[in-house]
């Protein structure tokens, strides 16, 4: 069963940005959120080292790595293209409406995430993406190809 749950928004803060905190949290969008019946998910990310299959491997048994890749479809953006990632885009949201200042510690920062990240949810706001392929060759020219 195939889902499309288009604006929901899912953060969740940690120390550090490791390969096992990527794993991690991949495996909670596979096994918990609301895609968790999915059968493919396409993730779009930057280039971020730890953003890989292997990081799955480096978390979890052989097995269970290659269950949770079969499922997962990525899409990079382009070096220093993150601006084109909706979820960068998200977390330009999240940083204006909610982050503006100093938190000083983890649990009162995950506190307002997840009260920002609940009413956002509860009002799902579609990304209205208007940047073309043609917008793109202009904006990108150095990373496509002449024709």
């Amino acid at each position: 069963m195939d889902i499309a749950i288009k604006g929901w928004i899912h953060a969740n803060p940690r120390k550090r940005r490791t390969a096992l905190d990527w794993a991690y949290e991949v495996k909670w969008l596979l096994t918990e959120s609301p895609y968790k019946k999915c059968s493919k998910i396409r993730f779009v990310q930057d280039n971020l080292n730890t953003h890989n299959i292997s990081s799955l491997y480096k978390a979890f048994p052989a097995a269970e790595a290659r269950e949770y890749a079969r499922r997962l479809e990525f899409h990079f953006t382009p070096k220093h293209g993150s601006w084109l990632n909706i979820a960068e885009i998200a977390i330009s949201v999240l940083s204006k409406q909610c982050i503006d200042r100093r938190i000083s510690n983890m649990a009162q920062l995950n506190a307002e995430i997840a009260a920002w990240q609940d009413d956002y949810n509860s009002n799902l706001r579609p990304v209205n993406w208007q940047f073309t392929t043609y917008d793109a060759r202009v904006k990108l020219r150095k990373l496509y190809p002449a024709f």
